[in-house]
């Protein structure tokens, strides 16, 4: 029967032993010249380091205090101001008589208070600065200024789920005023996708629609009022909408 032997490990010689010593030291030689390394450049910047923290917090300091003392001060001072000209807006809107009256004066302001024009410029960066944009397209609008309506309109911005989509099917509505097909077509379809709600998505669907026929994009116009019969058969627009369907069909065929 076979045997086998057991192969015990090799001792290490005296010079592998010291070899492996010596690797040792290395390392710690190596860590403990990083370390002084180290500590020489944080000595030698100290005092930069300590200028640059210093330098951070000013900065975050500063914005907190900005917010604080300016900006929040702006915001409640704006909303004030607005407050004013849409008095005259809300009367307007109401079916007061004198409308344009009303209008005019809640874009130019009265008795020394600010109208929408002034408190969209000079408080530009703020909530009611940014509202008053709104009112001041609208207004136009309804004065028939379409350009100054477009122009308020486009600087107005909003995620509000109806007052977003609203703004900017506006500006379709101006340039459907001024003949302008296409650019209203561009806007009508811009608001309709801006926001999905039973409202203003219908709505501006619709009205993509009808500028689509009158361009006489009738797949276009089929797509957009077979959306309304899909997706919003309860809304105003989706009461009617097999009528409209049928005159795209019928158009699309001749």
């Amino acid at each position: 029967m076979a045997t086998y032997k057991k192969r015990g490990l090799k001792p290490k010689d005296n010079r592998e032993q010291a070899q492996e010593q010596s690797t040792t030291a290395e390392v710690f030689n190596t860590l403990d010249e990083t370390a002084s390394r180290s500590e020489q450049w944080i000595e030698k910047n100290s005092k930069p380091l300590f200028y640059g923290l210093i330098a951070v917090a000013v900065v975050i300091l500063g914005y907190l205090g900005y917010n604080k003392y300016i900006v929040e001060p702006t915001e409640k001072e704006a909303a004030n101001e607005l407050a004013f000209p849409r008095k005259y807006f809300n009367q307007a809107t109401s079916g007061a008589v004198e409308v344009d009256s009303l209008l005019n004066l809640g874009l130019e302001g009265a008795d020394g208070k600010y109208g929408f024009i002034d408190i969209a410029s000079t408080y530009s960066g703020t909530k009611a600065g940014n509202l008053a944009n709104y009112y001041a397209g609208v207004s136009y609008l309804k004065l028939k200024k379409y350009d100054k309506a477009i122009e308020h309109l486009n600087n107005f911005s909003s995620d509000d789920e109806l007052l977003g989509p609203t703004s900017i099917g506006a500006i379709g509505d101006a340039f459907a005023d001024i003949n302008q097909t296409k650019d209203a077509l561009k806007y009508y379809e811009q608001a309709a996708n801006k926001k999905d709600n039973d409202f203003t998505s219908p709505l501006f669907l619709y009205k993509a629609g009808m500028m689509a026929m009158e361009l006489k994009e009738y797949s276009k116009a089929l797509t957009y009022f077979q959306e309304i019969k899909s997706n919003y058969p309860t809304s105003i627009q989706g009461r009617d909408i097999e009528k409209y369907i049928s005159s795209a069909e019928f158009a699309a065929k001749n």
